[in-house]
């Protein structure tokens, strides 16, 4: 009965945070025209924030809260490997005619400055370790992510804000009042920060719960659980850019989010908290998946920049075995990653 229950609070806790995140991003994008923001703006910013808030809401309660940083950080990697691989894909499975057209700037601009934000942050962690090492078991290896470390991809994504708006300086943005009710849009943005929030800690919660109840490390039910949870936001919106024939915004959409995931959701949850243990050897094989994840679909998106059916089905199937994977480590059946176990 106690399993069924907290799977009822999963399910609420997702419904909770898709309406939320819709609400969300509906009003960012009125108040952006409202306020004439530049289009870098609506994107980089604006739009990462009410897409990817759930995300950035987990590592902050995971961490502020319980204590579970490790947790926020599975949730955040479960994230970007879903959007990565699921959400590509069924952008490409449910476009006009079975495929999803990317540009030369796409691929070779923001997938690459992509790849270079899983490195940074991968080397913020190796720095942890390195320069502020922690006591741990035998089998793990862990160090202390604290403030400073935290601005190195914090200044990252404000160097990716400065570049996008350098591109885009000669470009002008009118205001659009329209019959835009500032201060309803400014409540209902309020109110679906506070909505997220709690469907978060729903998900948060149960994931935690999971974790006791089938005796197997919380950060399994943050890389599933979580992940997929947080991510139906990023995917009903480039899902519906793809039907409407636009692979750019779709595909942007998802690099964009991770981005902003990488660079800014994992160090607020260290902002927040001040300090916070990672244990490198469970960070390092997650990371290590992620980059894979980001190889498959850069090589996907190189070919022709279109995603045809074969290779969405390719990408959905990676995704099932990257999953299939972590689930069998986390139960010890299988001990290549001893790292995730040990964690």
């Amino acid at each position: 009965m106690t399993i069924l229950i907290w799977i009822a609070v999963a399910a609420a806790s997702t419904a909770i945070v898709w309406k939320a995140s819709g609400a969300l991003e509906g009003s960012s994008e009125k108040l952006s025209r409202f306020y004439g923001l530049p289009p870098v703006v609506q994107g980089t910013i604006v739009v990462a924030v009410g897409s990817s808030f759930p995300e950035l809401a987990t590592t902050v309660i995971s961490a502020l809260i319980h204590g579970e940083f490790q947790l926020g950080v599975a949730a955040i990697v479960g994230s970007a490997i879903f959007n990565i691989l699921v959400i590509p894909a069924l952008s490409g499975l449910f476009a006009k005619e079975g495929r999803l057209e990317s540009s030369r700037e796409l691929v070779f601009k923001e997938a690459q400055f992509y790849m270079i934000s899983v490195a940074v942050l991968l080397l913020t962690f190796c720095f942890a370790v390195i320069y502020f090492p922690v006591e741990s078991g035998a089998d793990t290896v862990a160090g202390e992510v604290n403030r400073l470390l935290a601005l190195i991809p914090l200044g990252l994504y404000a160097l990716y804000i400065c570049v996008q708006y350098l591109e885009t300086v000669e470009s002008t943005q009118d205001n659009d009042s329209g019959n835009v009710s500032v201060g309803r849009q400014w409540a209902i943005f309020a109110g679906s920060l506070l909505a997220i929030v709690i469907g978060v800690e729903g998900l948060v919660r149960s994931a935690i719960r999971f974790g006791e109840i089938f005796d197997t490390p919380s950060f399994l039910w943050g890389f599933t659980v979580i992940a997929a949870g947080t991510s139906i936001p990023d995917a009903f919106i480039s899902v519906r850019a793809a039907r409407k024939g636009d692979g750019v915004i779709s595909i942007g959409n998802v690099l964009g989010s991770n981005i902003f995931d990488l660079l800014v959701a994992i160090p607020a949850g260290v902002m927040v908290a001040g300090a916070t243990v990672i244990v490198f050897s469970v960070a390092a094989p997650l990371m290590g998946l992620l980059t894979l994840a980001t190889i498959a679909l850069f090589v996907a998106l190189r070919t022709s920049m279109v995603l045809k059916r074969r290779e969405c089905v390719m990408l959905l199937g990676l995704y099932v075995v990257i999953v299939v994977w972590v689930v069998l480590e986390s139960f010890g059946v299988t001990t290549m990653m001893r790292g995730l176990l040990a964690g």
